[in-house]
């Protein structure tokens, strides 16, 4: 008998459900939230007002892109954070109804592992490789920034994390700063491949395995102010090698740690992780790296880089199997580690 998991996503901005059949992702649906574009970042009031919104079409069609029936499903796995509280309000409560009317487990899933775990999504029809025991990820998002050594599907342990900004959020505000429309990063990305980085920035000198970006974006800021006083039209005139000049240096920083952490470890099993693994040029970086190093490089494509409901279910199969569930009582949390 089949073992039917229904994901739940709703940490930030993406209302999304997933269904998974006996590990394999049947269906990935994801409503994403335009309004925040006006601005310039997300407003969590209207991010929870459209979560209500979303999340029974988007359960709706999961189901039916599965070709299942709700009464199939064996638990409910939730994100029940970190993320946005109003956000993970929603989903909470609707994984709660959803379990008492099918009379089923729930299972709690931590967003940031599910981001890790998202390497082993399978696919119908699709062939893909996944890491084996231990492997090192890189998880890096709008909000976290971290290394971390995976040691099963349930037991994890973070060596490294940013001690203030994200990279995704380096991204996201140097992009505001700019003039570029939100989400920055995808954005910048795309510019880059245009331009040539031909400017310095500071990078953080911090001790270990830990990542700092603050630095980083007050750098920019200062160094545009300087720029503007000479020439207004600087920004418009060398915006390309600005984003690739930025994104060279969030990549160099990325990088040092991550290349620090695989000799500490001695571990050449590399993954990436979060919605920042999608940029193109820290996927060329670590594959560049694991030519010269040997390692053996995962990264799950951008469908399961980005928030997404799949990586929930998966993670939550694991939980299941484990018969980790969690009962009505649980609140979600905005912060937490690994």
């Amino acid at each position: 008998m089949s073992t039917i998991i229904l994901g739940i996503e709703s940490s930030c901005d993406d209302t999304s459900a997933s269904i998974l059949v006996d590990g394999v992702v049947m269906s990935n649906v994801i409503a994403s939230q335009k309004v925040h574009e006006a601005y310039g970042g997300v407003v969590p009031e209207l991010a929870s007002r459209a979560h209500q919104q979303n999340i029974v079409p988007v359960v709706d069609q999961a189901i039916k892109q599965a070709g299942i029936n709700a009464n199939d499903i064996n638990a409910v796995a939730f994100t029940r954070g970190p993320g946005l509280m109003g956000s993970l309000l929603v989903g909470v409560s609707f994984a709660k109804g959803f379990a008492m009317a099918h009379k089923i487990p729930m299972v709690e899933v931590n967003h940031l592992q599910a981001h890790i775990l998202a390497n082993f999504i399978k696919e119908p029809g699709v062939e893909s490789k996944h890491p084996t025991f231990p492997f090192l990820t890189l998880l890096v998002s709008g909000g976290n920034s971290q290394l971390v050594v995976v040691h099963d599907y349930l037991k994890m342990e973070m060596i490294g994390q940013t001690i203030d900004d994200a990279a995704g959020e380096a991204f996201d505000k140097c992009a505001k700063v700019m003039g570029l429309p939100y989400p920055g990063g995808p954005v910048i990305d795309k510019l880059a491949k245009e331009g040539t980085p031909r400017f310095q920035f500071n990078k953080p000198t911090i001790p270990g395995l830990d990542y700092s970006f603050s630095g980083l974006k007050t750098s920019f800021l200062y160094f545009l102010r300087d720029q503007l006083a000479l020439n207004p039209n600087f920004i418009e005139e060398n915006k390309c090698d600005l984003c690739a000049s930025l994104q060279d240096t969030v990549v160099d920083i990325l990088m040092n740690k991550l290349k620090k952490a695989a000799k500490l470890t001695g571990i050449k099993q590399i993954a990436i992780g979060g919605g920042v693994s999608a940029n193109s040029a820290l996927q060329a970086a670590v594959r560049k790296e694991a030519q010269k190093r040997g390692w053996d490089v995962f990264i799950p494509r951008i469908g399961f880089s980005i928030d997404n409901a799949g990586m929930v279910a998966v993670a939550g199969y694991y939980k299941y199997l484990a018969k980790e569930y969690i009962g009505l009582d649980a609140a979600p949390f905005v912060r937490t580690v690994i």
